[in-house]
């Protein structure tokens, strides 16, 4: 009898890089990994300059000896689950250099939600976030380059006073990222995207899904849905990951 790498990683097992104050990509992913699929986490620092070539460099690197230190235990799959620290153009860069210079391929949370809208056939969206304008200018940029338009965003302004606002994000109630998406979500839109992967949003996903009529899609969901589309092979069981409503 062959025995699995793994007691528990009978199906797949995901190396899974988060931000140091990262609390919520973690929790969400154990509710949501099907059985025989197992994460395993390591912590990075975010990287403020990801758009300068000594910042892009810096980023690589770092998140290349990240990944060093995940690869002993065999991973079928790599994320990089930073919504704002993955958003290069083109969205598959970071990922694609990652699988070349470690041999372990790599995903990111800015690339898996274009793939994922591209895969719904998604291009105009109504974005909540916990970001401030600035940020969230980037990322309506970012999503733009790759040919997705935003028909409205707003954020909580998180982040304004620094990093001394990121373990806030986490602490969200789960109402007022509600009510924050019932604001800003327009009529019209293909998807209503929920991103950071620490914001907390999975108990909210089905509700608005069925109530707005389009997918509700998370920085978690699209990165987990990636994730498990290259660790199962292209099985279309994880499609209801991103597609609740399509």
């Amino acid at each position: 009898m062959t025995r699995p790498l793994s007691t528990y990683s009978t199906r797949a097992r995901i190396g899974l890089i988060v931000p140091p104050t990262n609390t919520v990509n973690e929790a969400e992913w154990a509710q949501l990994l099907p059985s025989g699929a197992t994460a395993h986490s390591h912590r990075m620092a975010l990287h403020a300059d990801t758009q300068s070539e000594a910042g892009k460099k810096a980023l690589k690197d770092d998140l290349e000896d990240t990944i060093g230190m995940l690869a002993p235990m065999k991973p079928d799959v790599m994320a990089y689950a930073c919504t704002a620290g993955s958003m290069l153009v083109p969205s598959d860069q970071l990922g694609d250099e990652m699988t070349e210079r470690t041999g372990i391929k790599t995903v990111t949370t800015a690339d898996s939600i274009v793939k994922a809208l591209r895969h719904l056939g998604v291009s105009q969206v109504s974005i909540a976030t916990p970001y401030t304008d600035a940020m969230n200018a980037h990322e309506v940029d970012f999503l733009k380059a790759h040919g997705i338009d935003t028909l409205a965003i707003e954020g909580l302004g998180l982040g304004a006073n620094g990093p001394c606002d990121f373990p806030l994000i986490a602490q969200t109630p789960i109402a007022e990222i509600e009510a924050l998406a019932r604001r800003i979500f327009v009529p019209g839109s293909g998807a209503l995207l929920i991103t950071c992967t620490d914001f907390p949003s999975l108990p909210l996903i089905y509700k608005l899904s069925k109530e707005f009529g389009v997918p509700v899609i998370s920085s978690n969901t699209a990165t987990l849905w990636a994730c498990l589309k290259i660790a199962f092979n292209g099985s279309d069981e994880v499609d209801a990951l991103i597609s609740a409503a399509a």
